[in-house]
């Protein structure tokens, strides 16, 4: 009898009683990203050429293809479906087919099997990455409906995200409220209030959760209007920064269930500072990516019942490290960036009442850039930034300007402000990773994570036939700067 039960353990599908699974998405992190962060931190730290690697340097597995139903590059949503509901989609969908069906998702099934589930992001959590993992619309900038679907409950009545830490409270407010982005009057904080969602918004709060030892999920904690700050501008007593909400994660998710738990992280700003061709932004908030892979990776050793998968969603800017004719780049340039574009130019807006060649000159280049001998071409560039018309193509202009002075002084080539087709990595550690290898589509990806938590999308996708996946108002962007 002893020998028949430990020849069913050895056969059984499941080595561990628990099961968790940590999905990391680092937005618009290509091959070549990896490799700037990886030369940057070699660079610093050292005046010799010793190697430098970084943690997921360490997980490297294979690749992902990235396209979408409809195009070779995709988009965000697309993107994130395929990981959610193993199956492809347009751009622009979110947990919807291809004929705008909702498709069940991984968090959703892992919920109805009895996991925890969480979501943690830096961007607006209403976003095209974590909302495809629990709402379903039509087109992605439905994100009051988006914000609706992610505090609702599941068929046994149970809300299907248990954590949710980011930024976006504006989506959750009111119009009638002045910090509202929304189109319509609904509360969506005080209804995930009422339906028993512990919720905060203060980093005192937040810092609170570490300190418990009492059950506080259902849980959403929103720190920021929109999108959380950069890593390079983030205020520390503020905002708690992606490592910090994942840790907490972590350990929250750890004691709620004895199933095991889902946790979706998402490193958003990534692709972010790659539409504005920002490096110095790029660089600093992929280097907090990996400090959040390694407190994970840190789990992972002491809780072998987890697997970690890392990739992302496609490549963005089309990063190129060195400029023709020079067989060089110079990461020291970007050591000496202390604001991302972004802040820079919100900096000149707000000045503009002053002499802006001054601000930049006295300002701007030598206290944010750490350039003392800027080029009359160079000053010229940013002032013609400032004078284009309309607000969001002017903000667009400044941000590329200053990104683009700051790429060429380090020799760093970008070939679009969007996205490109090209295939990006995957990384695993943990609890089967053996399974995650090789070169594989994004669809095929999200199907391999389903079955490492026994899960099927099936039963969710039937509960969903009749869920709206329309929003009646909302205004549809032509053009995505932060996909």
């Amino acid at each position: 009898m002893i020998l028949v039960n430990l020849l069913l353990v050895a056969i059984a599908p499941h080595a561990y009683a628990k099961r968790n699974l940590v999905l990391m998405i680092s937005d618009g992190f290509g091959p070549t990203s990896e490799t700037m962060a990886r030369s940057f931190m070699q660079d610093i730290g050292t005046e010799s050429h010793e190697p430098w690697s970084s943690i997921l340097d360490s997980m490297l597995t294979g690749s992902v293809r990235t396209q979408s139903s409809n195009s070779l590059v995709t988009d965000s949503a697309a993107g994130a479906t395929a990981f959610a509901c193993g199956l492809k989609t347009h751009n622009g969908a979110i947990a919807v087919d291809t004929n705008g069906t909702p498709c069940g998702t991984i968090l959703e099934a892992a919920k109805n099997a009895g996991y925890a589930t969480g979501l943690v992001t830096t961007s607006r959590i209403t976003h095209a990455t974590p909302a495809s993992f629990a709402a379903h619309v039509v087109d992605r900038d439905m994100e009051d409906l988006i914000a609706m679907h992610m505090i609702s409950k599941n068929a046994t009545r149970h809300t299907k995200v248990d954590l949710m830490f980011g930024g976006g409270m504006c989506r959750f407010l009111p119009q009638s409220n002045d910090n509202s982005c929304r189109n319509d009057d609904v509360d969506v904080w005080q209804a995930a209030k009422d339906s028993g969602v512990a919720t905060l918004t203060r980093r005192s709060e937040f810092d609170l959760l570490s300190q418990t030892n009492q059950s506080v999920l259902p849980l959403i904690g929103l720190f920021a209007h929109s999108h959380m700050a950069y890593t390079i501008d983030r205020d520390s007593t503020s905002q708690p920064s992606l490592s910090e909400m994942t840790q907490t994660a972590l350990n929250l998710l750890d004691d709620t269930s004895d199933k095991g738990f889902f946790l979706m992280v998402e490193g958003a700003r990534i692709d972010m500072a790659g539409h504005d061709n920002d490096p110095a932004a790029h660089v600093h908030d992929i280097i907090e990516y990996w400090r959040t892979v390694q407190k994970v990776h840190q789990f992972v050793h002491s809780n072998p019942d987890t697997l970690v998968v890392s990739t992302s969603d496609h490549e963005t800017g089309g990063l190129a490290l060195g400029i023709d004719p020079e067989y060089t780049w110079h990461p020291r340039v970007l050591n000496q960036v202390t604001k991302s574009a972004e802040q820079v130019c919100s900096y000149l807006f707000r000045t503009q009442k002053q002499d802006v060649t001054e601000v930049i000159e006295d300002h701007v280049f030598p206290k944010y850039l750490g350039i003392d001998n800027h080029t009359q071409a160079e000053l010229d560039v940013v002032v013609d930034a400032l004078q284009v018309k309309g607000g969001d193509g002017r903000h667009k202009a400044c941000k590329h300007a200053i990104g683009g002075i700051v790429s060429k002084r380090a020799r760093v080539g970008w070939s679009t402000g969007g996205h490109t087709g090209a295939d990006v990595g995957l990384y695993a550690y943990g609890n089967q990773m053996h399974k995650i290898k090789g070169n594989m589509e994004n669809s095929h990806l999200g199907t391999l994570l389903m079955q490492y938590l026994d899960v099927s999308p099936s039963q969710v996708t039937k509960a969903l036939a009749n869920t709206a996946t329309r929003q009646l108002a909302f205004f549809h962007s032509p053009h995505h700067d932060h996909d």
